[in-house]
């Protein structure tokens, strides 16, 4: 038995979700008319009660897309040094955008209304870039699965209104906040201009992620989603995957938090491991000793069958998922005793 914890991106579709798949009504995206991604979009945009929804290859895109509707060349965009959108993405923001980034220091990457209003580029300056977006992620990656406060982004919108700028919200694991907070995805959508969701994540598809908004923004997106290449064609088979997930695969999010704090648990009890981050969701952080290189660690679980990554200096980074079940929490107690 193989336990593969390196991301909830490992899952493979259920024999429910194959069977959606293969049983859908597909079309031609790119013209429109594929029945089912049409049908995921407005589930989607119903969801959050925004206007409409775009589908796509992966959250990378739909984070980009979203940067590119929102800002010009020349401007900057805010978020926290550790967000997905400027460590992850390949520089998009600066290659697709022509963007800077105002980089915050958040609370393992929450930031605040008073960051964000006090990093807000001055009006008039031509020395300075002007500040045309500000992007949160909820559940925060690098901050081991951290979510917000919907209070603290409400007040940070607020901000955002008095200076007429855009905000943003990178929510791949968003539906992981909510399952843990007890709040709605509309509550999000009345506070975002445009939300990217992810479906290959905790809600285990093979494929596919949500940009949503108005149908201004959207139509932009859906521009350059062309642009970069990102229309396909009978994608409807994908979709199906993405509605069957909606359905069923959001209300057991909280057994991958409940194994992921079993999983903390185990390596608190190890003398290797110095600190463990909070446990807030599904994703499990240690801090190995000094001495120990995150890299020899995570081959010597490689050597137990247990896969994780490394995350930073002496840091290892667990993610538990729709495939991680009870059994092999069982066994990964055993390989670890």
């Amino acid at each position: 038995m193989i336990i593969d914890l390196r991301s909830d991106t490992v899952t493979k579709p259920t024999s429910q979700m194959k069977e959606a798949m293969w049983s859908a009504e597909v079309g031609d995206d790119v013209m429109g008319d594929d029945p089912t991604v049409n049908a995921l979009q407005e589930k989607a945009a119903r969801l959050f009660g925004m206007e409409d929804a775009l589908f796509c290859p992966s959250g990378t895109m739909t984070n980009q897309l979203a940067i590119r509707v929102h800002t010009q060349p020349g401007s900057d965009v805010i978020c926290d040094k550790h967000s997905h959108i400027y460590l992850y993405e390949g520089g998009g923001i600066m290659l697709n955008s022509f963007s800077s980034v105002k980089l915050m220091d958040g609370d393992r990457g929450r930031l605040t209304a008073a960051q964000v209003a006090e990093a807000i580029s001055p009006e008039n300056d031509i020395h300075s870039t002007i500040t045309r977006l500000v992007s949160l992620e909820n559940t925060m990656n690098k901050g081991g699965g951290s979510y917000y406060d919907i209070n603290e982004i409400k007040s940070i919108k607020q901000v955002c209104l008095d200076k007429k700028i855009p905000l943003h919200l990178d929510g791949a694991r968003l539906f992981n906040a909510l399952a843990e907070t007890g709040e709605l995805p509309v509550q999000y959508g009345q506070v975002f201009d445009s939300i990217s969701i992810c479906l290959s994540k905790g809600l285990g598809c093979p494929v596919g992620s949500l940009l949503i908004g108005s149908t201004q923004a959207i139509t932009k997106a859906r521009r350059f989603r062309k642009l970069m290449g990102g229309g396909w064609r009978q994608a409807g088979f994908l979709a199906a995957a993405g509605i069957y997930a909606l359905d069923h695969h959001v209300e057991r999010l909280k057994e991958d938090h409940i194994r992921a704090r079993a999983i903390g648990d185990i390596f608190l009890k190890k003398s290797e491991v110095t600190e463990l981050f909070p446990v807030d969701t599904n994703i499990v952080i240690i801090r190995l000793e000094e001495q120990i290189s995150e890299t020899d660690y995570v081959q010597k679980l490689a050597g137990k069958g247990i896969k994780a990554v490394t995350f930073g200096k002496n840091l290892v980074r667990f993610v538990t998922h729709h495939d991680f079940t009870d059994n092999h929490l069982e066994e990964m107690r055993k390989r670890l005793a």
